[in-house]
């Protein structure tokens, strides 16, 4: 089974919330903490991070990002047209407004912006919907060559098996949580099209409407020889 290598660190904060300590860097994705319920109160406050990476715009992805900019000035990457809003109307710095099909170089890491199918918008501070661009998931490339897939918030879709072809992702963080992104039965199917041996399930329990459960997962993919979920608690770490 894949783990992660010596020296990286995988946080889970909770929702689809994660911390990545590796190559004495922090890589922080979607940054919801203040207002996750799933969040541990000690860890509400990430500290200063090198790397940002939003999927989407929606709230629970994004709502604490300028708090996490104020603590420093890390590289923020994300689809163009919510990057072109951080930057221009927020005033966030070192922002990447890159898009699907790319790769970016930032702080040591090869980004990899892939798709994903979900929506993706937010309320100005009037009040209104602003459409935040088309979500996405990465693939981070460490220095060795490993490689983490977070797919943000998505159905499975077919050419998940063109991110196998392409990237060959060495461990998924997907979501299971059913009603906004995909279930366990999906979630199976996505792990089957990446070709990954191990899984970290996310956006799942936040909500009553997210029901999915790492057990469900399991038992849909019990076909998938040496398949591993880790199943983390918020709060909980794998590797170090």
């Amino acid at each position: 089974m894949t783990h992660l290598p010596d020296g990286v660190k995988l946080t889970w904060l909770g929702h689809a919330t994660f911390l990545l300590e590796a190559q004495g860097k922090r890589v922080l994705i979607d940054p919801w903490l203040r207002g996750n319920p799933a969040c541990p109160d000690d860890l509400k406050d990430p500290g200063p991070v090198d790397v940002v990476l939003i999927t989407h715009a929606h709230n629970d992805h994004m709502q604490d990002i300028m708090d996490v900019v104020s603590s420093g000035e890390p590289a923020v990457v994300c689809i163009v047209e919510l990057g072109d809003w951080l930057e221009g109307k927020k005033g966030v710095k070192n922002v990447v407004a890159m898009n699907k099909g790319g790769t970016t170089e930032v702080a040591g890491f090869k980004i990899h912006m892939t798709d994903a199918k979900h929506s993706s918008s937010f309320n100005d501070d009037d009040g209104s919907v602003i459409y935040g661009g088309e979500p996405a998931g990465f693939v981070i490339e460490l220095e060795t060559g490993f490689k983490l897939y977070h797919a943000g918030d998505t159905s499975v879709f077919g050419d998940m098996a063109l991110i196998k072809k392409l990237l060959a992702p060495d461990i998924a963080l997907l979501p299971i949580g059913d009603f906004y992104t995909m279930g366990p039965r999906s979630a199976a199917e996505a792990v089957r099209l990446l070709g990954v041996k191990t899984v970290v399930p996310m956006h799942f329990g936040t909500f009553p409407l997210l029901p999915g459960t790492p057990d469900e997962l399991r038992k849909e993919a019990d076909d998938v020889s040496g398949l591993e979920v880790v199943d983390l608690k918020p709060g909980e770490a794998i590797g170090g």
